[in-house]
């Protein structure tokens, strides 16, 4: 498996290269990159099967990277920073590593390239298969009630569910909120799991509506949405993995 590391930090790039080494003999480091303009050049001329990507770079941040040319090969990012990984997970992200990288998280990171791309080459190809809904599979509108008036609301233009005391409201993405006569446990039943995800007890959300993600402590991550929920969002001990690896899918 051939390997790209960029990273603009001479130590950090050998102990990447190290820890990789003593993870598995069939990786090979193609090379080490520190900068946007050098990746750019080397990624024009050459292929790879996988990208350990920082965000900070010598000359700009690696986002700067996509903007020039287009990146198919999966990327696994690594980083002192956790404000970017809704941004990073939006692009060819499998994993998002936080500094200090320890071996343990580039294992599992492996793992997972491993499970995903071992045999499909074409991550382009599975990435358009993952992002397709199924519409004929889940609930396509939503009856919502305001006042004595009824709507019919589209799921696309849903930005969360949100529970309070005995009722469920339906969030647009434009701010208007409705009631909807249904409960939490039976929405998640109905809605597409590739775009929808249940964040607590109280909140189902849009994958777009995604605004930050805070790390509160080791199993636990703040979530802000768009709109702006009433209230703080906190993502249970038991779905942070989950919501981790829906993000990254």
């Amino acid at each position: 498996m051939k390997v790209l590391i960029v990273e603009d930090e001479k130590l950090a790039q050998q102990h990447l290269q190290e820890i990789l080494t003593d993870l598995d003999t069939s990786i090979s480091v193609s090379a080490c990159l520190d900068s946007v303009t050098a990746t750019i050049e080397f990624l024009n001329l050459n292929k790879v099967d996988l990208i350990f990507l920082d965000i900070h770079l010598a000359d700009d941040v690696s986002f700067k990277i996509f903007d020039q040319i287009e990146v198919s090969t999966p990327i696994i990012f690594t980083t002192a920073y956790d404000k970017y990984a809704i941004r990073a997970f939006k692009l060819n992200s499998i994993a998002y590593i936080l500094k200090p990288i320890i071996a343990g998280e580039v294992k599992d990171a492996l793992e997972k390239y491993k499970s995903l791309y071992t045999n499909i080459p074409d991550w382009s190809r599975i990435r358009e298969m993952i992002i397709q809904p199924a519409h004929d599979a889940f609930q396509s509108r939503f009856l919502v009630k305001k006042g004595d008036h009824l709507a019919s609301v589209k799921v696309e233009d849903i930005a969360y569910f949100e529970g309070e005391d005995r009722y469920v409201y339906l969030v647009r993405k434009d701010g208007q909120r409705f009631f909807i006569d249904e409960k939490l446990n039976s929405l998640e039943g109905q809605l597409d799991p590739q775009w929808f995800f249940r964040l607590n007890r109280s909140f189902i959300c849009h994958y777009d509506s995604i605004d930050q993600i805070l790390a509160v402590s080791k199993s636990r991550v703040k979530v802000s949405l768009i709109p702006n929920a009433r209230r703080e969002i906190i993502v249970s001990t038991e779905n942070t993995r989950s919501f981790k690896e829906w993000l990254s899918r």
